[in-house]
């Protein structure tokens, strides 16, 4: 730092001491000659005039390197990393210039290396479906990605807003545990869609000598469901292949009775045959109803028709249609089919009237909105909490496949099903399939 006390660049210093060495010389011969002061006055400017010549020739190229490097030190202080020295003389300075240049060139690649490792991370951090938010110790948010701003129904980017201006407009849930500030699970429960489950990790950085707080927000909901589904695909299987080595040969030892008996008149021997013969169907049915909720194909992605599709759900089951214009959809049409199918089923056999059962479909944002209401009985929470469970049914004759098929129809496409009670009376099961 420059004081304000007076001081002398190292030019002026340079000549003042070149000076001084040539003027004491000729002072002490115009003494030892005696000469008067008049001739003295006259060597000494002569002496003045030709050392500050001298003196300033043999220091100029010095003084422009040194000024060289000056700038060259100011750009490097304001960022500026691709100036180059001009200064390249052969001598100490010259070499200072060269090293400087030198040092910059490996300064700029490496920060032009730094900066696009800094877009890449940002453009993971921008897509990925975890949650990110940073804080510094002034309480403001200096990052947030796409998911972050989705978490807190944020219409515009975070960064600059205050962290507790956030807390008072986000969920309840979220608000307590980021007010909690440690690991943690937690749930967020919200109108017309299933609850879910959330973890957050928090950590504390410091990132420019001031400290920062990361919240890492991670939905593990998909992830519940999709382990809870493999567990259940895995039982069905094991169930499914037990039955199968048992049903083959049971058909045909049921068919070799049946021969045998041809020539044995007896009414109740016939009966107890057609009885296997049913269940052993039954049974064949139970197992590729199941196999197919085992072993759902992935979905073949396309646009669908929804004219086409509902006319030909309208010719096997009775609804009222409400549907938006212009709805594009990207799916499956097999797999939607089928997730409409068992949920127009499910909507006829609640005790509804026909004439009440409803679908609307709509988009927005999000994606594709699929609304199945009935005016049924509805559920209870115990009932609504198991619904989309496998083997899970309140019928008598039901086997507890169809909403667990629907549900993973749905998340094959990464969509969300959830069921809710309607305040009119009978239930609600709404479906979201997101803009691929």
């Amino acid at each position: 730092m420059q004081s304000n006390k007076f001081f002398l660049s190292i030019t002026t210093k340079l000549m003042l001491l070149c000076n001084i060495s040539a003027i004491i010389p000729v002072w002490i011969i115009s003494w030892l000659t005696q000469l008067d002061w008049l001739l003295i006055g006259v060597n000494t400017l002569l002496t003045v005039l030709i050392a500050s010549y001298v003196s300033f020739r043999l220091c100029r190229s010095t003084v422009q390197g040194m000024h060289s490097l000056e700038t060259g030190l100011l750009n490097l202080k304001d960022g500026e990393l691709t100036t180059q020295l001009a200064y390249n003389n052969n001598d100490e300075l010259g070499r200072l210039c060269q090293l400087y240049n030198q040092s910059a060139k490996q300064l700029r690649q490496e920060k032009q290396w730094i900066y696009q490792r800094e877009l890449m991370l940002d453009k993971v951090l921008q897509s990925s479906p975890q949650a990110v938010l940073l804080k510094n110790d002034k309480g403001f948010i200096v990052y947030s990605n796409y998911s972050a701003r989705d978490l807190f129904n944020a219409k515009t980017a975070l960064e600059g807003s205050q962290f507790e201006q956030l807390l008072t407009n986000a969920h309840p849930q979220l608000s307590q545990a980021l007010q909690r500030g440690s690991d943690g699970l937690f749930t967020l429960e919200a109108e017309n869609q299933e609850a879910q489950a959330w973890h957050l990790s928090t950590g504390k950085l410091l990132l420019n000598n001031q400290y920062h707080y990361l919240y890492v927000f991670k939905q593990l909901t998909r992830e519940l469901s999709r382990q809870e589904v493999e567990v259940w695909k895995k039982v069905i299987r094991i169930i499914s292949h037990e039955l199968n080595n048992s049903l083959g040969p049971m058909s045909s030892m049921l068919h070799s009775g049946q021969l045998l008996s041809e020539n044995l008149n007896e009414p109740r021997l016939k009966r107890v045959f057609e009885t296997i013969s049913e269940r052993i169907k039954h049974l064949n049915e139970f197992v590729q109803g199941y196999g197919k909720f085992a072993k759902l194909p992935t979905p073949q992605v396309i646009t669908l028709d929804w004219p086409v599709l509902l006319e030909q759900l309208q010719r096997q089951w009775q609804f009222i249609l409400e549907i938006n214009k212009d709805v594009t959809t990207l799916a499956d049409p097999t797999q939607i089919e089928q997730l409409l199918i068992n949920l127009l089923k499910n909507a006829h056999e609640s005790g509804s009237a026909p004439e009440q059962v409803s679908v609307c479909i709509s988009q927005d944002t999000k994606g594709t909105h699929i609304s199945v209401s009935d005016q049924g009985k509805g559920m209870s929470e115990q009932v609504m909490a198991n619904a989309l469970i496998p083997f899970y049914s309140t019928k008598v004759t039901g086997s507890g496949l169809g909403l667990a098929l629907c549900r993973e129809i749905v998340e094959a496409h990464h969509g969300q099903i959830s069921l809710h009670n309607r305040n009119s009376g009978g239930l609600n099961v709404h479906v979201i399939l997101p803009s691929v």
